[in-house]
């Protein structure tokens, strides 16, 4: 499968066409963007880390009949996917308390919470990705009701199957984003699941392994990403 026409460039991949329409190529990029775009800096080996765990978690996940875009991995940094019409609205499962939560009500960081909190984020960089309910997602024509709560479902279910993962190879799953898309009248996870949008915490020591606490030193975040991908790949 060869790449033909570049379609999109986002913070860390880029989307190209490929002969087949239903197909494209997700090429996973080595910058590390941080403060909203201010900070860029080239992370060596982080696309092929992030095309890694997220061709195996994909299939992960497909075993327990949760459906994805992922077809198959092309290269250490590529994969063939299924041509989804994304839905522009970020889905972030939140198990403890911690980031944006925790500035936004004043919490305490850490807390593992009674229950999963879902939360919907409208995808749109110029301003900054505001939140949103379901209040606006309809009438907005993101999404129809079905689809929210088709959506909802499989986020529920797949935050119940990672949390489960990751806790038998002693990591906390602390909270991540997700994205859907259309494909075929259906509704398919899409986009990556790596730590560019994951945060982890190891269970023993609290050492995080995430984009998050490496913005301003760009050498851990290399070894971070290196070792929970030993972690999760083992």
């Amino acid at each position: 499968m060869k790449k033909k026409k570049k379609l999109y460039e986002g913070k860390a991949k880029k989307i190209y066409s490929t002969e087949n329409r239903e197909q494209l190529i997700q090429e996973f990029k080595d910058d590390a963007i941080t403060f909203e775009g201010q900070k860029r800096e080239v992370v060596k080996g982080k696309g092929a880390i992030n095309n890694q765990i997220s061709a195996f978690l994909f299939n992960y996940l497909e075993r327990f009949n949760i459906p994805t875009h992922y077809i198959k991995t092309l290269s250490p940094r590529e994969m063939l996917i299924k041509s989804l019409e994304m839905i522009p609205v970020e889905i972030v499962i939140r198990n403890i308390t911690a980031g944006s939560m925790v500035k936004r009500y004043g919490l305490e960081i850490g807390k593992e919470l009674d229950c999963p909190v879902v939360e919907f984020y409208l995808k749109d960089d110029e301003r900054h990705d505001p939140m949103i309910n379901q209040s606006h997602i309809i009438p907005f024509g993101l999404a129809n009701a079905d689809e929210i709560k088709i959506i909802e479902r499989i986020a529920s279910k797949i935050n119940a199957v990672l949390k489960s993962f990751f806790l038998r190879r002693q990591i906390k799953l602390v909270d991540f984003k997700l994205e859907f898309g259309r494909y075929q009248n259906k509704i398919l996870l899409g986009d990556e699941i790596s730590p560019d949008t994951c945060r982890f915490w190891d269970i023993s020591t609290g050492e995080k392994s995430d984009k998050n606490p490496f913005r301003f030193d760009i050498n851990n975040m290399e070894n971070a990403y290196e070792g929970i991908k030993n972690r999760i790949l083992k």
